[in-house]
């Protein structure tokens, strides 16, 4: 796109509308500490000189850590493949696909990526059209909001902190009475995590009896990951289920772009956000794709939009096909049992420290250390390890509480030399 710049009197006349003399005038409520000191920028240098700057810069950034982090967003394997095909330029250029007569290979990959989510999900329709698992939460909380005519959220104690953050962020706006606990009454819906934020696996199917008995919406956060083994939100009866898609082939990168999750019944699909991509057939009876319902504000007038923070996410979404694909039903079981057994095992070597957990967890869980829990990954660090997500700092325990997971890339030797030095920085 060229840039067409402005004349002097275009700009006064701008600033004459909204009641500004200069551009000095226009910029008076940015502070001055946070004003550019001066634009007496260096002089140019040449690429090769660029790239052993660059270089050096980048080699200051610690790397080769085995992980343990979880909380939310997880060090999976990514096979090849994934990034193979997806760095094709008719992929990773594409953006919303507007026209069906040419972008039906876009369209196909959204269509096919919804069908994979609601046979891993056990629900009817899937959209692929939100950010990622916090602001997931969020468009199903106003979804429900929107099913039920109520304005009485309930937050289970399960739901990711930080995705309760999220929640309070975008909805302070809105008349909404946003409480802790698990009562459905009066409720337009209550919103469930599992595993739970700590790693417990609960079944969350009687309190779907009940949301449904009091006429409110049960959502619930999955991991995708865990439906591997564990019993997928439709068989629990839920309304609609959101997840965070980072774990299915998206790169943990700085903290994005990753992929927001939604799937609910054919009941409840003209309220849900985004848009969805249908198979259908041309006047020549030949398959093709389209845009169905297009909820967004881009596509129908504001007023009647679902939401206006939803966006394309096809290509997170293809990532997430491809990975489904590649791994199939039985390769997704193996790829859970692996992450259960190693954690369980994990658990079976940590005899220093208490786990917290009383039930099952799937690949993830919560200890208490002997000694700070901040200290601790600072430490570990040192050895070598990403040890864990301290829990005191998002309010989710004690200031020794850390929460550890294990994914299907850490070896037996991995998980004993984990425990190792676990115990030597902690109890020494």
């Amino acid at each position: 796109m060229s840039w067409s710049p402005a004349t002097a009197a275009e700009r006064d006349e701008m600033l004459a509308v909204i009641g500004h003399k200069t551009i000095e005038d226009l910029f008076a409520a940015v502070p001055n500490a946070f004003r550019p000191k001066s634009w007496d920028l260096p002089a140019g240098i040449s690429e090769m000189a660029v790239r052993d700057q660059l270089g050096k810069l980048a080699a200051q950034n610690a790397s080769g850590h085995i992980s343990f982090l979880g909380g939310g967003a997880y060090d999976h394997y990514i096979p090849a493949a994934i990034d193979a095909l997806t760095s094709r330029g008719e992929f990773y250029t594409a953006y919303t696909p507007y026209q069906p007569e040419c972008a039906q290979g876009t369209l196909q990959s959204i269509y096919e990526y919804q069908s994979a989510i609601c046979r891993l999900t056990d629900m009817e329709f899937a959209n692929a059209s939100l950010y990622d698992g916090g602001t997931a939460v969020f468009e199903a909380t106003t979804m429900s909001v929107r099913l039920t005519g109520r304005s009485r959220i309930v937050i289970h104690p399960s739901l990711n902190p930080i995705y309760r953050k999220m929640l309070a962020t975008h909805t302070a706006h809105l008349q909404l009475d946003i409480v802790e606990g698990e009562d459905p009454k009066d409720a337009a819906c209550v919103i469930v995590q599992n595993p739970s934020f700590l790693g417990a696996v609960a079944d969350f199917s009687k309190l779907a009896e009940k949301c449904h008995a009091a006429g409110a919406m049960l959502v619930v956060s999955f991991y995708p990951i865990s439906l591997g083994i564990v019993k997928s939100p439709g068989e629990m009866g839920a309304d609609i289920c959101i997840a965070e898609g980072q774990c299915m082939g998206v790169p943990l990168a700085f903290g994005g772009p990753w992929l927001g999750v939604m799937a609910t019944r054919k009941a409840h699909v003209r309220k849900m956000p985004g848009r969805i991509a249908a198979e259908t057939s041309d006047a020549q009876g030949r398959r093709g794709f389209v845009l169905t319902l297009q909820a967004r504000e881009q596509h129908i007038r504001r007023e009647k939009a679902m939401s206006n923070i939803c966006s394309n996410e096809a290509l997170c979404a293809l990532r997430a096909l491809i990975y489904m694909s590649l791994m199939g039903k039985e390769g997704f079981r193996d790829v859970a049992r692996h992450c259960h057994a190693k954690a369980e095992y994990l658990k079976s070597k940590l005899s220093f420290v208490k786990v917290l957990n009383e039930g099952p967890t799937f690949n993830e869980f919560a200890v208490r250390l002997p000694r700070n829990a901040e200290e601790t990954v600072t430490a570990m660090a040192k050895c070598g390890y990403l040890a864990g997500l301290p829990l005191a700092p998002l309010g989710a325990g004690a200031e020794t509480d850390l929460l550890i997971a294990v994914t299907e890339r850490r070896t037996r030797a991995d998980l004993d030399a984990f425990a190792a030095a676990l115990e030597e920085v902690t109890c020494n």
